[in-house]
Formats: structure tokens, C-alpha cells, sequence
């Protein structure tokens, strides 16, 4: 299994609790998997695929979230493909072709298509060896995102009765665990219960005050990078993206009040990093894949945990630090309140009202943030202090949170990585994807472009260390990207750039390069840090009270040259 792993997907090792599940899965035991976004749900069932003789049907709710997974699944050297509306009549026939030769392994289809009586007979001639039920909290109406035609699926089990099944979600009450196995007929099964601490995001909630304000404010500092900011209504979308389009951000709406084209150009746009900001309203965002989302707003506070908790599982997939700022006043209250009145149900209307209020309690109690919404889902947490959230961080009031408290906090023991380097990697990859016609996370992610920028790989074998780089991406991008960090190296280097180069020495590049970098960071701690507002304008003060450049390095702790090249950018 490790080899398979490293083979197709490019790990050393497993993530908690994904070896016990493949093997319980390979057993050919039914299993529900509750596991956090970003934990590594897809390879319990991806995995196994590769060990087991015939098909893998994988139900998936949305048809961008299908078109990522395939895409992805053949970057990796895997045989997948989806079968779904977007699709013409032949190349659906094409693809049961391939099927019925045995040349597909897995095959990814909406609920809706189990509902055709064609497609069920076509299946049934099929020998399918594992089934797994993606976003399985779809089929429970205790969930925050009930959909009938999940109900669809108990034809699953008639159809296949020796096949295992595989459920899967990132957000289940214990109700909505119970639901699933009854709904799904699950035999004798074995839940799988993973943390639900996201320990990379950082949670805050802040007084709804001056919004578009503190938003650009926001912006300003996650410059390039991916961020989604979610909104009450459709009005709210529109109104927001126009103003930030008016303050010079790449922001675009989404939501329902949208033609079908708009909406997927507009996905298409933000998954493709053409577009860094979204502006939606809840209709958007179940099932995106893309995994360096860096900030997730909500302008309004959401009308569930589960919801909320759904939504900012979008942010840092990739495990890097990213950021959850909701604004909340209670006069949003009756907002939510108005549309649970229309409800005529009166269990499902005093459900909803239950879990609005728990919404409220969780943003006006001054306890750690993780505590209460892990609380929410069954789990303790035992740390005193997360070191992540706003009470946490010390901030007792809400109103009182500065921009300067913003700043992601990096989990984990991160490596320092060549920016710049990183940059011009992140310029190929766009280009690559784009050759491709899939998403620049498919080429590959954050995670292994650092990686790349960090180690300096100079040939094939030490390129398949780098995390996310497995066989077939090594035989597709492997030239490109060992040759894009040569050039760089050998720019550097006829460039001599004093603060990389010690001219007293002439050792390798590659291998001294650490070393050098560690050194200049005894000296100047923030050498190489991305510049924040903040930096900014402690940076024009100093520069106007006719401080020297050497005096300014020392305060800010950056070499004289990025002083120098700063102020330079700044006038």
C-alpha cells in the first residue's frame, strides 16, 4: 500500500486512520468515514481501487467536484472517468465502452442518473467491486445539506448486494451518523471517526462594523491569493464584488440568481486562479477542490455549525495556514428568521431555530473557538489554549480586533522556501494547466512547489522526494520543472547577488544554499517575508523621520537591499 501510495500519488505515508480504512475496505466491509476536509478522505477509496479486480462506482453531488477528481485521478496515472449531463449522448457511449472492457477503475455519476432505468441496466452488467458514497450527510434531512435524490441510492445495494460500501463526510452530528447507516442499509459497519480539529485554520469572529472597510483591508494583506467571502443574499454578492472590483480586486459573484454559464465561468475563473476572490452566497463551494483557499470570510453569520463548519473546510486543504473571519452582529438574526418562518414543518422549523441559535451562542461566548466547535461535533479539546482563535489570542471583545491580529499563524515544522523561486513555479504550473485544460492545483499543489523551492531538486530521483510527485507526474512534469529551478539557480548565480552569495567561497549553489539563507536570517529575521500593510507603513514613518537604510534594516530586521528595493516600489 505505501508503494502504491508513492507510486500514484506521490506520499511517504498515510494520514491517520487512512491505512485501517483501506484495509477494512479491501475486507470488503461495509464503512462510514467521518474525516475532516483536507484529511485525505478520496484515497480510502481511490487506493483500495488499485488492488481490487473491477469498478469503482463513487457517488459525487456536484458535476465541478467529479471533473477535478477525474482530472486529478489520470495527472496521477489512474483510469477514471464521470458520467454526467454535461456530457453528449456519444461520448457517454465511448466511456461505457472503455467500461465494459474493463479499461476504466473508477467511475464517478451524480444520484440523479441512478434514477434512469437505462443506466440501472447498464450497471447491472457491470462487475463492480466497491461503491463509495461521497458528501454522504446529503442523504440524512437531519443534515445541513439534505438532497432526495440521495435516497436514490439504496438501489446500490439491491443492484450490487456483494460490493462493499464506503460513506463518506467532513461534517455529521452523531443524529446524522445514525441516519446514514439506517439510510444506506450499511451492513454490520464500521465508523471511522477522525478528528474534526482543522489545527491550520485560524478562527476569528469579529463585530459587524465598517465591513467593506475591514474586507479591503483584509484583501490588501492576501494579495494574489485565494479567498472566498460568503454573503446573506444574492444582492449582497453582487454589491460586495462590484465595490471590491471598484477598489482594484479580481472579485466576481456567485450565486443562484445566476445564469448556469455565468456561474460555471465565473467557478471556472477562481478554480482556474484567474480570479482570487469569489463572492457568494451559500450556493457555492460544496465539492470545490481547490486546496490553497487562504481566507474565508463570511459577511453574515451562517444559519448552522455544520454549515459553518462545511464552509470554512474550504480554506487550506493543502494543510498551510489560511483564515476564518466571520462578522457578526445579532441584528442578522432576523434575516435567518424570516426564511425559518416560512417553514411549515413545525419539527423542522424548531430544528432549524435550535441550530440557529447554537450559531449565536458559538459567536458571542468568549471560550476558544476550537473547544466550542469541536464540542459541537462530539470531540474534546484538551489544550488550554489553541493559539489560533480570538479569544484564544486574547482578544475579549470583538470590536477591538486590529488587522495586525490577522496574520496566519503557521502550524507544523515548515521549511524556508526560495520565494521568488516559488513564483516563477507558480508561473509554469498556470501555464502548464492552461496547455491541459484542468486547474493549476492538478499539476500540482502549494505544498509541493514549496517543497520544490525549498529542497532545490537537480534530478529525477531527488524530484520524487518531493511530496505530491509520484511516477507518472514525474515522466509529464519532471523536465520542466527540474529545468525551470536550474535556470533559476544559474540566473542567481551569474546575477551574484551579495545577499545570497559569499564571495569568499565558491561552494555549490544548491547545497550551500540553506546555509546561507539560515545565516542571513540570524541577522535579519524577516529577510525574505512577505511585506504586510503593516510593514509598509512602518517602513514610510521610519523612512520620513529620515532614518538611514541601515538603521531601517535594523528596525525591521531586513536586509538593506530589500529596504532599499522596497522604498523603491513604494515611491
Amino acid at each position: 500500500m505505501i508503494e502504491l501510495l508513492k507510486k500514484y500519488f506521490g506520499y511517504n505515508e498515510f494520514r491517520p486512520m487512512q491505512l485501517d480504512i483501506i484495509d477494512h475496505v479491501l475486507k470488503k466491509k461495509d464503512s462510514l468515514v467521518i474525516m475532516p476536509t483536507g484529511g485525505g478522505k478520496s484515497i480510502c477509496y481511490q487506493l483500495p481501487t488499485l488492488k481490487l479486480e473491477g469498478l469503482t462506482i463513487v457517488i459525487s453531488p456536484l458535476i465541478s467536484l467529479m471533473k477535478d477528481q477525474v482530472d486529478s485521478l489520470k495527472a496521477n496515472g489512474i483510469n477514471a472517468e464521470y458520467i454526467n449531463s454535461t456530457l453528449f449522448p456519444e461520448e457517454i457511449n465511448v466511456i461505457q465502452d472503455k467500461i465494459q472492457k474493463k479499461e476504466i477503475k473508477l467511475l464517478y455519476i451524480a444520484p440523479e442518473r441512478l434514477a434512469l432505468e437505462e443506466f440501472k441496466i447498464f450497471l447491472s452488467t457491470l462487475q463492480v467491486s466497491l461503491i463509495a458514497i461521497d458528501e454522504a450527510h446529503c442523504i440524512s434531512e437531519w443534515g445541513h445539506d439534505f438532497r432526495p435524490e440521495y435516497r436514490n441510492l439504496k438501489s446500490l445495494r439491491i443492484l450490487f448486494p456483494d460490493a462493499p460500501i464506503i460513506a463518506l463526510t467532513a461534517t455529521a452530528t452523531k443524529k446524522v451518523r445514525i441516519d446514514i447507516l439506517k439510510q444506506l442499509s450499511l451492513r454490520e459497519p464500521k465508523t471511522f471517526i477522525s478528528s474534526f480539529n482543522r489545527e491550520n485554520l485560524n478562527l476569528m469572529v469579529i463585530e459587524k462594523k465598517k465591513t467593506i472597510e475591514r474586507i479591503i483591508t483584509m484583501l490588501r494583506e492576501y494579495k494574489d491569493e485565494s479567498v472566498i467571502i460568503y454573503c446573506f443574499s444574492r444582492k449582497d454578492s453582487e454589491n460586495i464584488a462590484e465595490k471590491l472590483r471598484e477598489y482594484g480586486f479580481n472579485a466576481l459573484p456567485y450565486h443562484a440568481g445566476l445564469n448556469n454559464e455565468t456561474k460555471k465561468n465565473n467557478q471556472d475563473l477562481f478554480i482556474q486562479d484567474k480570479v482570487n476572490i469569489i463572492v457568494a452566497t451559500i450556493a457555492f463551494g460544496m465539492g470545490i477542490n481547490k486546496p490553497n483557499v487562504r481566507l474565508i470570510i463570511h459577511h453574515t453569520f451562517p444559519k448552522t455549525l455544520e454549515g459553518y463548519y462545511q464552509e470554512i473546510g474550504r480554506a487550506g486543504r493543502d494543510g498551510l495556514s489560511s483564515d476564518c473571519i466571520l462578522f457578526y452582529s445579532r441584528g442578522d438574526k432576523r434575516k435567518h428568521e424570516f426564511f425559518i418562518d416560512k417553514i411549515e414543518d413545525e419539527i423542522t422549523k424548531n430544528n432549524a431555530r435550535d441550530k440557529l441559535s447554537q450559531v449565536m451562542n458559538y459567536c458571542e461566548d468568549r471560550s476558544c473557538r476550537r473547544k466550542q466547535i469541536l464540542k459541537y461535533f462530539g470531540e474534546d479539546f484538551l489544550e488550554a489554549n489553541c493559539g489560533a482563535c480570538d479569544s484564544c489570542m486574547g482578544l475579549s471583545k470583538p470590536e477591538i480586533i486590529e488587522q495586525k491580529t490577522l496574520i496566519p499563524k503557521e502550524t507544523g515544522k515548515l521549511r524556508v522556501y526560495d520565494r521568488d523561486l516559488f513564483e516563477k513555479l507558480r508561473i509554469l504550473r498556470r501555464q502548464i494547466a492552461a496547455q491541459r485544460n484542468v486547474p493549476p492545483f492538478i499539476i500540482f499543489g502549494d505544498v509541493s512547489l514549496r517543497e520544490m523551492a525549498s529542497y532545490l531538486p537537480s534530478n529525477n530521483e531527488e524530484f520524487l522526494n518531493i511530496k505530491g510527485v509520484g511516477q507518472q507526474k514525474l515522466k509529464d512534469f519532471g523536465d520542466l520543472f527540474l529545468g525551470a529551478i536550474k535556470n533559476y539557480l544559474k540566473e542567481i548565480r551569474e546575477d551574484n547577488n551579495p545577499d545570497l552569495l559569499d564571495s569568499n567561497k565558491k561552494e555549490d549553489l544548491e547545497t550551500d544554499y540553506h546555509k546561507r539563507l539560515k545565516k542571513i536570517k540570524e541577522n535579519y529575521a524577516n529577510a525574505y517575508e512577505p511585506w504586510k500593510q503593516e510593514d509598509d507603513r512602518r517602513l514610510k514613518i521610519l523612512n520620513s523621520e529620515n532614518k538611514t537604510i541601515s538603521e531601517i534594516a535594523q528596525i525591521l530586521m531586513r536586509q538593506p537591499s530589500a529596504i532599499r528595493s522596497r522604498l523603491k516600489n513604494l515611491v
